[in-house]
């Protein structure tokens, strides 16, 4: 719900690793950000209307996120999804932090507008954990560990690099620690450590999760 930078953002990602994706909006001319090839859904009203929320799939949703300007719309149509429509996995985008702390009690995590972007509501929507385990100084780089599928042991590093859009730093093969090339072959077993840009450590552990491209 909300089709600004984070939330055009956001449903582009998802769109990337495969989900299906619908966007509401109140203004139709902010699908404009979208681009003419979205593939998913989207439904011009209130976030927080229940009709609304029914046309844009709320009912067979595994996600929802409220990333629209404003704070009591973002929570109420959280809440609804939540309690209304038993979506599992809600994130509310909160200004205010003082408030969000407290939506935070109800059970609704919420991500604050200036340290917190698309990385963050991706990663809420569709995994467990924090996967990020160091970030430098300016919280611009970030290092993770990928979880690869059995699809990508005996395919190349740089095929790996260049589906998830990260660098792989280092990783640990037989207990020692190595630093591959684009050519090395991925085995089972080999821990990955890459480095990525902030913003899209989330998309990386999506895609590594998955088979690799037909076309690698």
């Amino acid at each position: 719900m909300g089709c600004g930078r984070v939330g055009s953002s956001l449903a582009a990602a998802l769109v990337r690793i495969g989900h299906e994706v619908a966007v509401i909006d109140r203004d139709r001319t902010a699908f404009l950000r979208l681009g003419p090839n979205f593939p998913g859904r989207t439904v011009v009203g209130m976030g927080f209307d229940r009709q609304v929320l029914i046309d844009a799939g709320v009912d067979n949703a595994d996600a929802f996120a409220a990333v629209s300007s404003g704070d009591n719309s973002n929570i109420i149509s959280a809440r609804v999804a939540r309690e209304t429509f038993g979506v599992e996995r809600v994130v509310a985008r909160i200004y205010d932090a003082k408030r969000a702390a407290v939506y935070e009690r109800l059970g609704i995590p919420t991500v604050a507008t200036v340290p917190w972007t698309t990385d963050r509501f991706l990663h809420t929507l569709i995994h467990d954990t924090e996967p990020t385990k160091w970030r430098d100084p300016s919280g611009n780089v970030a290092v993770a560990q990928l979880q690869l599928h059995d699809g990508w042991f005996g395919k190349g590093v740089g095929t790996l690099e260049s589906a998830t859009r990260t660098r792989v730093a280092f990783m640990i093969r037989f207990g020692n620690g190595v630093l591959p090339t684009r050519k090395t072959v991925l085995q089972s077993g080999d821990e990955v450590w890459v480095a990525a840009v902030d913003g899209t450590v989330a998309e990386a552990f999506a895609a590594a999760g998955n088979p690799p491209p037909e076309d690698s």
